[in-house]
């Protein structure tokens, strides 16, 4: 959806991400036949990423951009939206927190089990239009999923991209998420993660503190740099606070909204943020497009 106020790029602001546009995206499933229709995948693998959080790979091969969402469902039991955190193309992954009825039972499923899927939805991170940039990827929690996408887009597309920075935050050592790909990161990107606290006896050796700490001590500046941030909205309005004394414009910012999203096509209602429904025109917001980010 094109920016209603026709100001997209900033009106080329000093320091300001080259390239134009609000969050891109393919809207609603793509803009391709029935929106709602499911399709029944299979369970490839489940991967137990903490306690309280997993990642199914699907059957499915999705072609979706990063920071777009599907619907989930089981049959007799209900649906749910989950972030895709995976590459386009590639057999769909699904990072999901187990919060509630649906994602326990999807907690259960294991190989060769079957799942119904539609989508992909909404708007996500507009990658193609922002190369030549450097990227700032911010993500709290289960809020790095949808940016794993991210990465995985960049992986493909590295010579339309500089710097790739990471700030990753999580609870506590056990909550780390894709533990498994933080080496191969480390060593493309600059990555950071730090943890709220770090009980004894843990073999972490990040950082401990917020991740608006890791921010706060990073050096560099605004220019030519676009920011990506998905977590809890508090902190994500902290760390916009960060990134705005470090010079950047919230032209600059793009964040991934979290509402209760039922029909992912704009009918029901439920997901409005100022007007803007976030299952169509978000999940992924310009941070100017929301005149903040609150809750």
């Amino acid at each position: 959806m094109a920016c209603k106020k026709g100001c997209c790029g900033g009106a080329g602001r000093k320091g300001s991400a080259s390239g134009k546009g609000s969050a891109g995206g393919k809207g609603s499933a793509g803009g391709k036949g029935n929106y709602l229709a499911l399709e029944a995948c299979r369970v490839v693998s489940f991967t137990r990423e903490s306690p309280d959080n997993f990642t199914l790979k699907l059957s499915k091969r999705l072609e979706c951009e990063p920071g777009q969402f599907v619907q989930v469902s089981l049959p007799g039991v209900g649906e749910c939206p989950i972030s895709v955190c995976s590459a386009s193309g590639e057999p769909l992954e699904l990072n999901v927190r187990q919060v509630g009825v649906v994602t326990n039972a999807l907690a259960q499923l294991k190989r060769g089990d079957a799942v119904f899927v539609r989508g992909p939805y909404g708007k996500g991170y507009p990658m193609a239009l922002l190369k030549g940039n450097s990227l700032v990827l911010v993500g709290g929690g289960c809020g790095v999923a949808p940016l794993k996408g991210v990465v995985e887009y960049v992986a493909r597309h590295r010579e339309d991209f500089r710097e790739v920075y990471l700030f990753l935050g999580f609870r506590s050592p056990s909550d780390v998420l894709f533990q498994r790909h933080l080496a191969g990161w480390k060593a493309r990107y600059r990555l950071s993660v730090s943890v709220d606290e770090n009980p004894a006896n843990t073999c972490f050796d990040g950082k401990v503190g917020f991740v608006t700490k890791l921010l706060e001590e990073a050096r560099f500046d605004n220019s030519n740099k676009v920011v990506f941030m998905c977590g809890p909205p508090r902190m994500m309005d902290a760390c916009a606070a960060v990134l705005r004394g470090k010079g950047f414009h919230d032209d600059q910012i793009f964040v991934s909204a979290e509402r209760l999203m039922y029909c992912g096509v704009g009918k029901c209602c439920h997901c409005m943020i100022r007007g803007k429904f976030t299952c169509v025109d978000g999940p992924v917001f310009r941070l100017d497009e929301l005149g903040g980010f609150k809750e």
